[in-house]
């Protein structure tokens, strides 16, 4: 028995060894593990066994590559892509635009549905043979419905008569980092942060691409990079630079770059004695702020604003309100289709009223007057990290 038990335990140490050594942590579910049932093996060989696919933009070209890699990973051969569209082909991946009549109008889908981000998967017959099409009205639904073919293949799904038509139904999908500028994160467990600040903008870390990659396999759209509790130097020449940069590397997989706007910032890096919204050159300096910003990003998203709260400077500071302040920063951004996203997370030790009722108290009488472009940001609940709590009372408001 013990011989039994020495030999059994080095058998699961061996197998242990080799998952190990085949699944990486980092790669989260982009890991693409090869395909072993013959059966499936095959279906999915044939099926790829020519492609046409035209990348002939960043998206495409990004959508492209993680195809490439995904097929020569899980089925262990190199994908054959071809020049022409047609009866000779396994797989079409084309935008609407550029797909073939004969193959458009099998496909009977409705593009309009599904939007700019929309996709459709679905098995066609051209030339007496079955053939898979992924087709979407703009770039970026090529990339969703890429990743989305790559999903399925994972899960061992059957690709012989495929019928997915997929859109978001949620237009901004977004991360908040709460990153600080030093590497710290707030609330991080986990280590430094992913931004490392030092060596942006000339060195681009494999991990910056690989992030985008995994946030667009799940449909996220944008990202805010800094810590609500914002530091001012994110928006000096020097940081803007770096955040170039990042936003050079996530516009292909269709994320947007959103910063912190510490409401401060005309005082402590413009050279302002004053941070009131209705004062002309506070409002003239963060015109001039959003105008820079974007000659660099020009698909920049906008501003993520904590004012008021929890020390953080805002409009309360000079007699003004929240309507104020997210409106003096929204129309600095209205030339530009930016957002500002304008924190509701404001409470008072001061106030005796519930806690868990003091921003909707403070936040629901100004509803209507804050401009279209101004979003207000809510936690799930009222509180703040609590394990279980009621959600928060402004989503009902």
């Amino acid at each position: 028995m013990g011989k039994f038990k020495l030999f059994l335990l080095f058998y699961l140490l061996l197998n242990i060894s080799a998952f190990s050594q085949s699944f990486r942590g980092y790669d989260l579910w982009l890991g693409y593990a090869t395909v072993t049932e013959p059966l499936l093996l095959k279906e999915y060989q044939d099926i790829t066994k020519s492609i046409f696919f035209k990348d002939d933009s960043a998206t495409l070209g990004a959508a492209k590559d993680e195809l490439t890699t995904a097929l020569y990973k899980m089925l262990g051969q190199e994908p054959n892509f071809t020049d022409a569209q047609g009866t000779d082909n396994t797989l079409i991946i084309s935008k609407k635009s550029d797909l073939n009549p004969s193959v458009l109008e099998k496909l009977s889908a409705d593009f309009d549905e599904i939007g700019k981000e929309g996709f459709v998967i679905k098995t066609i017959t051209l030339g007496r043979k079955p053939v898979l099409v992924l087709s979407a009205n703009e770039d970026l639904g090529i990339l969703y419905g890429v990743f989305r073919l790559l999903i399925l293949m994972q899960q061992h799904k059957g690709l012989g008569q495929l019928a997915v038509f997929d859109a978001p139904k949620i237009e901004l999908r977004m991360l908040n980092h709460w990153d600080n500028l030093d590497r710290t994160v707030e609330r991080g467990y986990a280590g430094f942060s992913l931004w490392d600040w030092h060596t942006l903008p000339e060195n681009i870390d494999q991990r910056y691409i690989d992030y985008a990659r995994a946030n667009a396999s799940i449909g996220i759209n944008a990202v805010s990079l800094t810590n609500v509790n914002a530091n001012a130097l994110i928006l000096t020449p020097m940081y803007l630079e770096k955040v170039e940069a990042l936003a050079d590397v996530f516009r292909p997989y269709g994320i947007r770059v959103f910063l912190t706007a510490r409401f401060s910032a005309p005082i402590e890096i413009g050279g302002l004695k004053t941070a009131d919204p209705l004062d002309t050159n506070v409002q003239k300096w963060w015109n001039e702020k959003a105008n820079e910003i974007y000659q660099r990003i020009p698909d920049f998203g906008g501003f993520l604003v904590k004012a008021n709260s929890e020390g953080q400077p805002g409009p309360q500071n000079y007699g003004r309100n929240h309507v104020d302040g997210a409106n003096m920063m929204a129309k600095a951004l209205s030339p530009h289709n930016g957002l500002v996203i304008w924190r509701a997370f404001v409470y008072s030790e001061h106030d005796a009223s519930d806690r868990a009722k003091q921003a909707y108290t403070e936040f629901v009488p100004y509803d209507g007057q804050f401009m279209d472009n101004v979003m207000v940001q809510v936690k799930n609940g009222a509180i703040d990290f609590q394990p279980r709590e009621p959600f928060h009372p402004m989503f009902g408001a």
